[in-house]
């Protein structure tokens, strides 16, 4: 988890799963007897992206073009893509509009939301001896992207608030299950030499602070009180 940057406006946004944080995603086609080699991987800052892509570049020395884009954070007001020596716009802009607009679940009005961020794609591009002319590298580098993003499912990453409730030693306990009973995520208790505080991660959604506080009213015979801790990023199960 991470705290929350201040200014966001997205409440919440779709990633890879945790697994390629350290383990990429990785996918081939082959196209006129080029191999297009799709990688992809969950980063949070540009110099984890860079530093993949060059990753890349060293393991495929021999490799005609390792084509590449990005996006980040959770308005995704970081995008960056290279062609990499393949001719301007037919390798890097289509990776980044594959990215961009990859649906990654619905909305409850019906649309699709496109909202996949925090990734790097790395496409390794080993030449066959077949020109595929502009239109072909602009269909095989986003089919590369696309195929390779197929291989995994995103899951939510959601904004939360974290609401402390001090609570007495021997009310601790009974407060935190019945808490969770009713749904709600008690992150941690935290004992202290006079009382302890449950943490408990409530979704940043302007709703579900009203229904917590309710609860916990119900909960605790109006004893306890919230407090705000600060708010987390965290991946949904």
């Amino acid at each position: 988890m991470s705290v929350e940057q201040p200014g966001s406006r997205a409440s919440c946004y779709a990633v890879l799963p945790s697994i390629t944080i350290s383990t990429p995603v990785v996918h081939e086609l082959e196209i006129k007897r080029s191999r297009f080699i799709g990688h992809a991987l969950r980063v949070t800052t540009e110099d984890e992206a860079r530093t993949f892509i060059a990753s890349l570049r060293k393991q495929h020395h021999e490799a005609r073009h390792v084509c590449s884009a990005f996006i980040l954070g959770p308005d995704r007001d970081v995008m960056r893509s290279s062609d990499d020596g393949e001719p301007a716009g037919t390798a890097g802009v289509p990776m980044l509009e594959a990215l961009s607009q990859r649906e990654t679940r619905p909305r409850p009005e019906g649309t699709a939301a496109r909202d996949l961020s925090d990734v790097g794609v790395a496409v390794v591009r080993y030449f066959g001896g077949v020109k595929l002319g502009a239109g072909g590298l602009v269909r095989a580098y986003s089919d590369a992207v696309s195929a390779t993003l197929d291989q995994t499912e995103t899951v939510t990453r959601q904004r939360m608030v974290l609401a402390g409730v001090d609570a007495p030693h021997a009310e601790a306990g009974r407060w935190e299950n019945e808490l969770r009973a009713a749904g709600f995520h008690v992150q941690e208790t935290r004992y202290g030499s006079g009382s302890a505080t449950l943490v408990v991660a409530l979704p940043d959604d302007g709703r579900s602070g009203a229904a917590f506080t309710e609860r916990l009213a119900s909960v605790t015979a109006g004893a306890g009180h919230v407090r705000t801790l600060g708010t987390e990023w965290v991946d949904l199960p």
